[in-house]
């Protein structure tokens, strides 16, 4: 759980300033759960140059309460929280100041937004929040008032916590929460996962993920770990010390990071994604009578290819696909190895390239198409899906035939501007697998839309 805030001050010397305004997110990580704002007399004055950039003055805080009426709201609620704010040394140096004036010893953990952005969001032309925010897309209001800020930070948090891959925001998380005791534990944990489309972490005591999993419906995947009695769910049971959750809307984003994380994080029970996911591909050739062949084979890392697949039944389906859907020849992609002409062309479904009747260069016109629609070969474009909320999509961004990477924007944020697309975009690896994962999705579900990158910077 995470404190996110932001304090605007009197100014003055250092550690004689006061509190004018405050602004408290409890934040767990995908929602906000409880809030805390309010304006504050500190009972001295404010440095004009503060009244200029806040606009708060001293006759607005004149009825407003004194910290030590408001200071047990705001032990209550950042208890077994994490401060988090931008340039958090200084507000926390603040907070702890005006509770060290009422003699109270006020100990939180606490996270920098800035250096975390430094480390997640490098090359970064500013980190201020205000340019930093405009950078990602993300909106603000209120602009140097405590609740504009702080609402920003928390968005902000939230890119954050998407970008690290490592994890270790959330590992550190969750070694402070309190342990429970075994016979209720799993119970609480099911209890506290919601019903949604996403990526899910098991933890164990140390705060380090033992497994990572992903599903469309998180609670559901989760009670079936906890309620199955084979050798590896029951080893799980007995290690798992909390599960966390990153909901994506989207299971092609789901299955992106699950992919990335396991082989980055390399948690102990997980097996299946430590391998290749996939076991034949589809490449091309061109004969010796220039009609562009398809050909399926086994996976070759060294050799290009248009598509992969996860099992040799399902290629030979696929393929089955592509000559109705394209008016390919049976012959031209392996399904007929006999000479003279294909089945297709005697019930004249196939328009003779087995036995050179029809034109090579109109042949492969239609290969081409194909090619085109379901290859990555130099191909730079953004599939749109939905989103954690129903204001928001997710982007997954692919250019000159590389994945890049995923991220989230808002609908009231036009996406035409392409720097700002790679600043939203959470970076990843470029690996067979992840493009297999794309593919595959691509090829057997929908998603609400792929635009060209040319129709962005236009």
């Amino acid at each position: 759980m995470y404190a996110i805030l932001d304090i605007e001050t009197t100014g003055g010397k250092y550690n004689e300033e006061g509190i004018t305004e405050i602004a408290i997110y409890k934040f767990d990580g995908h929602k906000v759960v409880d809030q805390f704002i309010s304006l504050i007399n500190p009972e001295r004055p404010i440095q004009p140059f503060v009244v200029g950039l806040t606009g708060i003055n001293n006759e607005m805080l004149r009825n407003a309460p004194k910290f030590w009426e408001v200071a047990k709201r705001m032990i209550e609620i950042t208890t077994d929280c994490t401060i988090v704010a931008h340039n958090a040394q200084f507000d926390y140096r603040i907070l702890k100041l005006e509770f060290d004036r009422l003699g109270y010893d006020f100990q939180r953990k606490s996270l920098c937004s800035v250096e975390l952005s430094k480390k997640l969001l490098p090359g970064q032309p500013s980190y201020s929040l205000g340019k930093l925010c405009r950078s990602l897309g993300i909106p603000m209001t209120d602009r140097h008032r405590a609740n504009g800020d702080a609402m920003a930070t928390v968005k902000l948090f939230k890119l954050l916590l998407s970008k690290d891959t490592e994890k270790t925001i959330i590992q550190e998380a969750v070694k402070l929460n309190p342990k429970r005791q075994m016979d209720t534990k799993l119970r609480d944990i099911i209890e506290e996962l919601p019903s949604t489309c996403g990526v899910y972490y098991m933890h164990n005591a140390n705060g380090k993920v033992i497994y990572i999993g992903k599903a469309k419906n998180i609670k559901k995947r989760i009670n079936q770990h906890f309620t199955s009695d084979n050798r590896k769910s029951k080893q799980m049971q007995e290690d798992v010390e909390a599960v966390t959750y990153e909901e994506t809307g989207s299971e092609l984003i789901a299955l992106l990071k699950e992919n990335e994380e396991i082989k980055k994080n390399k948690p102990r029970h997980n097996r299946a994604l430590r391998r290749t996911l996939f076991k034949s591909q589809l490449s091309t050739f061109m004969d010796d009578e220039g009609y562009v062949n398809l050909k399926i084979e086994n996976t070759n890392s060294k050799k290009q290819s248009v598509t992969t697949f996860a099992t040799s039944l399902s290629a030979k389906n696929h393929l089955e696909f592509i000559v109705e859907e394209y008016g390919l020849c049976q012959s031209k992609v392996g399904i007929h190895s006999t000479g003279g002409n294909c089945f297709n062309y005697t019930i004249k479904q196939c328009h003779g390239a087995c036995i050179g009747k029809e034109d090579p260069m109109e042949y492969n016109q239609r290969v081409n198409q194909y090619i085109n629609k379901h290859g990555f070969i130099n191909k730079s474009m953004v599939i749109i899906d939905r989103g954690r909320d129903i204001d928001e999509r997710s982007v997954v961004l692919i250019e000159n035939g590389e994945f890049k990477g995923f991220g989230f924007y808002n609908l009231n944020f036009q996406l035409n501007n392409i720097e700002v697309l790679q600043n939203l975009i959470t970076p990843m690896q470029d690996n067979r697998d992840a493009r297999h994962i794309i593919q595959s999705y691509l090829r057997t579900r929908k998603v609400l839309k792929t635009i060209e990158l040319e129709e962005i910077n236009n």
